[in-house]
């Protein structure tokens, strides 16, 4: 195996050569548990959950680490806003992040440590910047310590800009700093905040600005060098230009690639809190099943932008669903067996920066195979194509027989219950064809459709889904 990603900090595509030989590190920033993820968020951990899925079947072991912001300004003001404790906002959505987690198959992270949890390390770095000359506590008693952008010549490489082009940092008033571009590796404690945000320090009581937690904890979990670090591009400046600023100028050897998704997009805008176009995993899942989202999600290559709508989550939907359909009737007639090997074609694919439409095309390829098979009734190589669409859509997290996914379409026993119905129904059309009332029979049919459900005749019986895929 040779997996070549694209490298957002050479802005080339290159072999991984992995720090550790047969040993991959990974850290992508985690969410800033302000709220509850929406789709936007879940794409970026769905694409390193196939990341490590795919590197994890070519043998190697990997390390991968996402963090939990639960302290920052959003956080706070929430909590005033809610009349709550702010750790108590903090909590309550990263359970949130976790059930999304959950619901779209993503393996849990190797390590997930929270900000909170971290401060003595990050008072630790901050410390060694101070002395090697590259931060400096703010001169207007307000207990806020800077990186100095000036006291650090790479600045600004990963986004590929000059500092005098920069806009100023907006993490804090320029009133304390030497230069308005200059940003905060910690914030004093303000009159008003609650004393449960704030932590002592040399430099006073404050809490940890937004960069330096994701240092501290890269650092802790994964060594001064690491293999990749992640997330969406929005996060590439200022957040990773001020992550490999600090980790480097305080000796680190840092992140080996940068690997950046592009953003979802709902109506030509990214998608995110702040704008009010979101949309939660916990509202879109109760449209479409779990999987048929994520088989959404991974259909478009990462680094492409997704452009959101109803209509073409549907037509995922179903899509999925004829995949999905595949796998069960062919389960049915040979046994769901054992998980394969990807074909040739759909690991090249993979190799290729997770080029997932390519492999995606190579899974429908194997389908349509498949398909004649069934129709001929070829067993054997029935079940050899069976193990390998399985294992190419294990790759993607996408097996419809996967223990994962169990009852992923059943909420709250809704689906069950419709089970019922319609096999009741299905038992009348059943007795109609068998006294040859086809008119009856066929009347039930067409009910069946006007609510939305579509039956197939099999030799094994009928079988009956909801269009889009359920």
């Amino acid at each position: 195996m040779v997996f070549a990603l694209y490298d957002t900090a050479t802005r080339s595509v290159v072999p991984l050569e992995p720090v550790r030989p047969g040993k991959v590190s990974i850290y992508h920033c985690g969410l800033t548990v302000q709220g509850p993820p929406h789709i936007g968020h879940i794409r970026k951990e769905v694409v390193f959950d196939v990341l490590r899925r795919w590197l994890t079947r070519a043998g190697l072991e990997v390390t991968i680490v996402a963090n939990v912001t639960d302290i920052d300004d959003k956080i706070l003001a929430k909590g005033q806003e809610q009349g709550r404790p702010w750790f108590a906002v903090a909590y309550e959505n990263e359970r949130a992040l976790h059930a999304a987690y959950e619901v779209l198959g993503c393996l849990p992270p190797t390590y997930e440590p929270r900000a909170t949890g971290h401060v003595p390390e990050m008072i630790e770095m901050i410390r060694t910047l101070i002395e090697r000359g590259h931060a400096y506590r703010a001169d207007d008693d307000s207990g806020d310590v800077y990186f100095d952008v000036r006291s650090w010549p790479a600045y600004g490489s990963l986004s590929n800009q000059k500092v005098d082009d920069m806009q100023p940092a907006e993490d804090a008033p320029p009133d304390g700093k030497r230069d308005p571009r200059d940003f905060a590796l910690w914030k004093g404690r303000k009159d008003g905040e609650p004393e449960t945000a704030s932590w002592p320090t040399p430099w006073g009581r404050g809490r940890p600005g937004w960069h330096l937690e994701c240092s501290a904890m890269a650092a802790k979990y994964l060594g001064d060098e690491f293999d990749i670090h992640g997330g969406g591009l929005d996060l590439r400046f200022p957040h990773h230009e001020n992550e490999l600023a600090q980790s480097t100028a305080a000796g680190q050897k840092f992140a080996k690639y940068w690997m950046h998704n592009a953003m979802l997009n709902l109506s030509g805008s990214k998608m995110s809190k702040s704008v009010g176009n979101t949309l939660m995993v916990s509202e879109v899942v109760k449209r479409v099943p779990a999987i048929a989202l994520r088989y959404y999600l991974v259909s478009a290559h990462y680094r492409s932008i997704l452009e959101f709508s109803e209509e073409s989550l549907q037509e995922a939907a179903t899509a999925f669903g004829r995949i999905a359909g595949f796998v069960e009737r062919a389960a049915e007639l040979v046994g769901p067996g054992e998980l394969g090997e990807p074909t040739l074609v759909f690991a090249a694919a993979m190799d290729d920066d997770l080029a997932t439409p390519t492999a995606l095309a190579e899974v429908q390829r194997v389908i349509a195979e498949g398909n004649r098979l069934l129709a001929s009734g070829a067993s054997d190589e029935l079940r050899s194509c069976l193990a390998a669409v399985r294992s190419m859509l294990d790759v993607l997290g996408l097996d419809p027989l996967s223990p994962v996914w169990a009852g992923s379409t059943t909420d709250d026993g809704a689906t069950a219950a419709v089970d019922v119905l319609v096999r009741g129904l299905l038992e009348q059309r059943a007795e109609a064809r068998a006294a040859k009332d086809f008119a009856a029979a066929d009347r039930v049919r067409d009910q069946l459709l006007a609510a939305g459900i579509e039956v197939e005749d099999t030799a094994q019986g009928p079988r009956w889904t909801l269009k889009g895929g359920r």
